[in-house]
């Protein structure tokens, strides 16, 4: 049985280890870009962005400054029990973010939409964002923690609905609109990760979308062979846009688009694009069922 005291512990360390290191599969993909840029520019933002996520790993400071949103995806086995019920891994959520924060390992960015007060701790209603996923076998649990930037999310995010009739044309066209838009000041931080959901109800729309840009590993397609050949074609679009890093000229606006795929309505064809920023901040702790914890940021 996971006690509240391990899963807090899990969540702080998954989302220190989020703001101050860089995922390898991140690296490996900016790293690419800089070599395939030729424009200066281009290719000192990925140089500083590397610099900084070094010195970031090596204690002097975060990946990224602005830590944004705090979010933790949180995949459970069939056997795994939590002490308390599983309705305390929310408040695990909570008091690991207020640590983080209180430690400097995340900026104090949320506030009240309306009065705009901040409470100091990034928690609030519906922050920390907590999702939780049974689709394991095992007594274990595995704690994604995402430390999402604001400007991709305040930049990146776009919703439409279609008509079936518009088909894949009118999906494309407005990927492809919604990337340049993002991308073209350097609003989102490219070269970005793209996601892209398709089909499902609004929320899901969105909400699959979302953890294609911050969970899926750089390189990895989706199984269904049709949105494999979409993912490829928008990228190899993306790169026609004639957007470099941070807005620079060049070709990798993006790092790469994964779609995601919901059933849907039949009269329904919904869209919807979230934007994660060129540091794709994420890291992972899986707890065994004796309370044992390792840390990766290996997503293959």
């Amino acid at each position: 049985m996971l006690t509240k005291e391990i899963i807090t512990e899990a969540m702080y360390n998954a989302i220190r280890l989020g703001a101050t290191k860089m995922p390898p599969d991140i690296r490996e993909a900016l790293e690419r870009a800089m070599n395939e840029e030729t424009d200066p520019m281009a290719k000192k933002h990925l140089e500083v962005s590397l610099q900084n996520a070094d010195s970031a790993e090596k204690g002097c400071g975060l990946v990224c400054a602005d830590t944004g949103f705090p979010m933790y995806f949180v995949h459970v086995g069939a056997k795994c029990t939590v002490e308390g019920g599983f309705n305390v891994v929310s408040e695990c959520a909570k008091a690991a973010t207020a640590r983080a924060t209180a430690e400097c390992f995340l900026r104090p960015t949320m506030v009240h939409p309306l009065s705009r007060k901040n409470p100091g701790d990034n928690i609030g209603p519906g922050m920390p964002k907590v999702e939780i996923i049974f689709d394991r076998e095992d007594d274990s649990m595995e704690i994604i923690a995402v430390p999402k930037g604001g400007g991709s999310e305040i930049f990146g995010t776009f919703y439409r609905m279609f008509f079936p009739a518009d088909g894949k044309a009118g999906i494309k066209k407005f990927v492809i609109e919604c990337i340049k838009d993002a991308c073209y000041a350097g609003k989102v931080c490219p070269p970005a990760v793209i996601g892209v959901g398709i089909g499902g109800t609004a929320d899901v729309c969105m909400s699959i979308a979302k953890k294609a840009a911050l969970l899926r590993p750089i390189g990895v397609h989706h199984s269904d062979p049709e949105a494999a050949e979409l993912e490829k074609e928008l990228y190899a679009a993306s790169r026609e846009l004639g957007i470099g890093p941070m807005g620079s000229r060049g070709i990798n606006a993006v790092l790469a688009v994964n779609v995601d795929l919901a059933v849907t309505h039949t009269a329904a064809l919904p869209v919807a694009v979230n934007a994660q920023c060129l540091v794709g901040r994420r890291w992972k702790a899986l707890i065994d069922g004796s309370g044992n914890i390792k840390y990766s940021g290996e997503f293959r």
